[in-house]
């Protein structure tokens, strides 16, 4: 028998300490993508500026807002605090990687990560941004109370914060897989979704191009491979230590297989560690794993009784979330639910599941300007589709904001996503703090006298166009997607 399936003897040191360390490395990947952005999505000068969003909350909130939107801009919601932040994040994250005070260090960074994630409104609304905060929160219940974190000797984590961490892949996975049957769209029941997934996802890769010319049986199976994982493979985290790992690794595969074919930033790593709590110190090669038992101490006894209380309500309150994803919470009182609604501003316990309804086309809006109403020219985005020609690229971890949310918009109209009004606005005036966020600007710091969206599809083309004429992309326009804005005058005629 497997030293590893007698309960007793079972350990899980270097993986929770792999986790640990690793979420040094994803918190650091998303202060600095962030950072080198964030002027230009909530700056001052930005398409959503944070210091209005502040104005706006005090006075409709009261005290109320410091709950409602946490968030240590209320110190100051200029440039440089948004600076500050990212820099502070990211001095604390290169700490933790190093494994230098993990519990005060993912403290910090919990709290500098949820400040800028309740900034940055629609374009840090992502299921990944709140996963980051949630896994950030449960590690506080495994890191120790150490000077350093050592790979070498680590500590045993104590079982119930272990125990959550289990529980946050099963939900994860779980969810992801219920959301896409429980919502009846028909391309997932059809098992027909991934004949249009890898054209219509946000960012495709060339690798998810050339999935795409995979023929329908092959995608059939691949879609029913995923539910499995999704569905049925995260269950097996309750039984042996044997069929956990058989678990974590085909979870971390799917992970992979995602990441090649699509850019879903920072996510599919951050799930890859949550995966490593899973593998008791026996999956790991003997040279790997530390031999002897950990010696690094577990903090006080009034910080474990601190701590049990503290996993006993996020797991309450996992329940209720999970409840609300499948429907259950129908049938509970309004009371009951009031816990999940209360901590909801601190984005820790949340529901997933991403692309419950499949999009079957991929409409893209290009954004033109003109300095006299005759000659129209594109803004080109740096990673989003635009030129025919242009391969579909790699950029994960990094996530470009704005080229995922001109996704969002495409797929909506130019009434509900008023965010885009503000960034034609921007464009008019030239603002380089968001020009700094396109590929180029068409016009060389001149400001256009008219900007427009236009609204066009796109279609992946096939191996015979794409060596005979160089085209990764088909499109033909839909129609105009906002009216014309000019600097005299918004919305207007140009």
């Amino acid at each position: 028998m497997d030293r590893a399936d007698q309960p007793s003897q079972r350990s899980y040191r270097l993986g929770t300490a792999l986790f640990v360390r690793g979420l040094g490395l994803v918190y650091l990947i998303a202060f600095v993508s962030l950072w080198v952005q964030v002027e230009g999505l909530i700056g001052e000068r930005g398409v959503l500026p944070i210091t209005e969003l502040l104005a706006r909350a005090g006075e409709l909130l009261g005290a109320e807002r410091y709950w409602r939107l946490p968030t240590l801009l209320w110190l100051g919601s200029e440039d440089a605090a948004l600076h500050l932040l990212c820099a502070a994040g990211v001095a604390a994250s290169v700490a933790l990687l190093l494994g230098w005070l993990p519990l005060p260090t993912l403290g910090v960074l919990w709290v500098l990560w949820l400040s800028l994630v309740t900034a940055g409104q629609a374009f840090l609304a992502f299921q990944w941004d709140n996963l980051l905060l949630e896994s950030g929160l449960l590690a506080l219940l495994v890191a120790p109370a150490t000077v350093r974190l050592r790979l070498d000797d680590p500590p045993e984590p104590p079982p119930w914060g272990r125990w959550l961490l289990w529980w946050l892949v099963v939900r994860l996975q779980v969810s992801s897989g219920w959301v896409k049957l429980a919502s009846g769209d028909a391309a997932w029941r059809s098992l027909t979704a991934l004949e249009v997934h890898y054209v219509t996802q946000p960012l495709p890769t060339w690798i998810g191009w050339m999935a795409h010319q995979l023929p329908a049986w092959w995608h059939r199976l691949s879609t029913v491979a995923m539910f499995a994982v999704e569905l049925l493979v995260p269950w097996l985290v309750f039984t042996t230590a044997r069929l956990r790992r058989v678990a974590a690794l085909a979870m971390m595969a799917l992970q992979l297989l995602i990441a090649l074919t699509g850019n879903y930033t920072y996510f599919n790593l951050l799930t890859v560690l949550l995966c490593l709590p899973l593998l008791d110190d026996d999956s790991w090669p003997a040279p790997v794993h530390a031999s002897v038992p950990g010696t690094a101490p577990w903090p006080s006894a009034a910080w474990r009784r601190g701590t049990l209380p503290l996993a006993t309500g996020l797991f309450s309150l996992s329940l209720l979330q999970v409840a609300s994803t499948t429907g259950v919470w129908r049938s509970l009182p309004r009371p009951a639910l009031a816990p999940l609604e209360w901590v909801r501003p601190l984005r820790s316990v949340n529901g997933y599941g991403l692309f419950a309804v499949m999009t079957t086309e991929r409409p893209e809006i290009v954004i033109e300007g003109s300095l006299d109403g005759e000659e129209w020219r594109p803004y080109p985005f740096r990673w989003k589709p635009g030129p025919l020609d242009r391969r579909p690229r790699f950029v994960a971890p990094h996530q470009p904001r704005l080229d995922w949310q001109m996704w969002f918009a495409a797929l909506s109209d130019y009434r509900s996503t008023p965010w885009l009004g503000r960034l034609l606005e921007r464009l008019l005036d030239a603002e380089p703090a968001v020009l700094d966020l396109l590929a180029a600007d068409p016009f060389d710091g001149a400001r256009p006298r008219l900007v427009r969206a236009r609204l066009y599809r796109y279609r992946f083309t096939d191996w015979r166009t794409l060596r005979g004429e160089g085209r990764w992309w088909r499109r033909e326009l839909l129609g105009p997607y906002s009216p014309v804005l000019s600097r005299r005058r918004q919305p207007g005629g140009g």
